[in-house]
């Protein structure tokens, strides 16, 4: 994925988290990660797997293809 690409899918990632309701670390350990997993996420400091992108839409109450498109 280009690094814009990941910057769309971070920004969404964080816009979501936050409609929902969830700080960084409260999404982490809800996936069972470190607590400083979304926010290394969120800042481009990790790729993402499609297995995580959708436990995270699924968490988050969201279609994963809500996070792709543009």
């Amino acid at each position: 994925m280009s690094q814009a690409g990941r910057k769309i899918l971070a920004d969404k990632i964080a816009k979501y988290r936050l409609e929902a309701g969830l700080t960084r670390e409260q999404l982490s350990l809800l996936l069972g990660k470190d607590n400083s997993y979304i926010s290394k996420l969120e800042k481009l400091r990790v790729n993402i797997s499609i297995d995580m992108l959708e436990e995270i839409s699924k968490l988050l109450k969201r279609n994963i293809y809500d996070f792709i498109k543009e």
